[in-house]
């Protein structure tokens, strides 16, 4: 079932976290924070949604990469009901994107309850202070992607917060698979 995050909550300050890469090493938030924002996107491996876009999120976060602004990904899904993004999943996943960022592994979930994540994809854009500025979507494309020249809205959304260190007013939210959450124990 498709779901959408909330808006964006202006101003939020984004949580540390400490998580491990496909890389072999351990990530922090100040690991990944850029001179001029920092983008946390909430993925996975298995979901349609992005699936979908996973070519355009590689293209943004590389154009995003080069105008300094820090990116990282991060899979919070319940590996044991989703076999496909477990740890091992994700450096597969990695290794054949060839990821031009961290890919973080968070397997107790508790990096996606403090940003409050909701969906794959759930992208969270900071200004160089880390106050959120932008909890949109990437484009209009759905469980398909949308034809190529689709506004790049996220791109867009971090751009202006790149050079004015404020977000967009007017934001369209992500829409994707819930998070696979645990059950509880």
């Amino acid at each position: 079932m498709a779901v959408s995050p909330p808006i964006c909550d202006f101003g939020w300050q984004a949580p540390d976290f400490s998580l491990p890469g496909t890389d072999g090493r351990l990530h922090t938030l100040s690991d990944v924070h850029g001179p001029m924002g920092t983008l946390i996107m909430f993925i996975c491996n298995h979901c349609p949604y992005v699936l979908a876009v996973r070519d355009r999120i590689l293209r943004d976060a590389r154009d995003l990469q080069a105008m300094g602004v820090g990116i990282c990904a991060i899979c919070s899904n319940d590996a044991k009901a989703y076999p496909e993004d477990s740890f091992e999943g994700m450096k597969k996943v990695a290794a054949e994107l060839d990821l031009p960022f961290p890919y973080l592994h968070d397997e107790d979930q508790s990096v996606a309850r403090a940003y409050n994540a909701i969906c794959t994809p759930d992208f969270f854009g900071f200004n160089s202070l880390l106050e959120l500025q932008y909890r949109g979507r990437l484009d209009a494309s759905r469980k398909e992607a949308g034809p190529a020249d689709l506004r790049r809205d996220l791109y867009e959304a971090m751009l202006q917060v790149a050079h004015t260190g404020h977000g967009p007013h007017e934001q369209i939210p992500s829409m994707g698979c819930s998070i696979k959450w645990k059950d509880a124990a």
